[in-house]
């Protein structure tokens, strides 16, 4: 599939900061890109802050013509404007079912009939909103990693009656554009980053709720530590390194650690009342609440300097 041939455009609807994200990625790579959203003053700064970004893409050495590219992203005046033409569309509506069951009963009846149809949703299973639709076929979660332009892993998420046909062109499109699609051969809630993420915080609030450690030296063993190697691996080819004879010898040492420890984590701790308000006293001490955007920017800049790295490197795989 040629990401650079000026027939292809994405219709992105929903343009908060996953939505824009989706269309600086399309962009990037030669899409047209067409954004609506039923916000009329958020699609009108759409535009500018996605400009924004592309320049600092610009002056980190990941963009060649951030004015350029721009000029591939153009507002809709209606859900109409955007579907037509469009071979793909990304949703990115709020995390709500009754939400994307009707808006994706609009562009199930509005979008061209090859479109594929991509939600951008966390947690909740295409088989949720899409069971009523004549082209449900047609569907599936497509879900991006904030932000997508810095971050390529996209987990596509197929419902029992998304076609091959559907799924094949998602992973197609997903790897024209240069992001890194990953199956979920079925359906769960939160799919697989989150999921991974979701038992690491876990373990992280149950540490911290018991005086083990405090939230920032929680913070600086994945910083420091684990997240090292992760920025490059994933956890099972960590392990296979980890022991002389690979993931079969690391299992056999230390499986019996894992699974005492295991026993140890069935309950989660609840994400609430004075745990919550601790880490939050502690957090804030450390970073105060005016300061949150501004090491936000200091996130994506190195977040920028990662990739930058990791491409002069042809790290293709990590």
């Amino acid at each position: 599939m040629d990401a650079g041939s000026p027939a292809r455009r994405a219709a992105i609807i929903g343009t908060g900061l996953i939505g824009q994200g989706w269309a600086i990625v399309f962009a990037r790579m030669g899409w047209e890109v067409r954004l609506y959203d039923v916000n009329a003053a958020m699609l009108a700064e759409a535009r500018s802050l996605i400009l924004q970004q592309l320049r600092e893409l610009e002056t980190q050495g990941l963009l060649d013509d951030a004015d350029a590219v721009v000029e591939r992203v153009q507002t809709a005046a209606s859900l109409q404007d955007a579907l037509t033409g469009a071979s793909y569309v990304q949703e990115n509506s709020p995390e709500k079912v009754e939400i994307k069951r009707a808006l994706f009963s609009e562009l199930d009846a509005a979008a061209e009939p090859h479109a594929v149809i991509g939600s951008s949703t966390s947690s909740i299973p295409a088989s949720e909103f899409t069971e009523h639709l004549a082209g449900r076929h047609r569907c599936l979660v497509a879900h991006p990693v904030n932000p997508p332009y810095l971050i390529p892993v996209v987990e596509l998420c197929p419902a029992p009656w998304t076609s091959q046909e559907a799924l094949a062109g998602a992973r197609a499109v997903m790897a024209a554009i240069g992001q890194k699609p990953v199956l979920v051969r079925k359906e769960i809630e939160g799919f697989i980053l989150n999921r991974l993420q979701g038992a690491l915080l876990h373990e992280a609030f149950r540490l911290a709720s018991e005086g083990i450690a405090s939230a920032e030296d929680i913070d600086t063993t994945v910083k420091d530590g684990l997240g090292l190697r992760w920025s490059f691996m994933g956890p099972f080819e960590t392990i296979d390194l980890n022991a002389p004879g690979g993931i079969a010898d690391y299992c056999a040492r230390y499986g019996g650690l894992y699974q005492s420890i295991g026993a140890t984590q069935g309950e989660c701790v609840a994400w609430e009342g004075a745990l919550a308000d601790a880490l939050s006293d502690e957090r804030r001490s450390l970073l105060p609440q005016e300061d949150l955007a501004a090491r936000r920017f200091w996130r994506d800049e190195k977040l920028m300097r990662l990739m930058r790295h990791k491409q002069s490197n042809g790290d293709n795989n990590g």
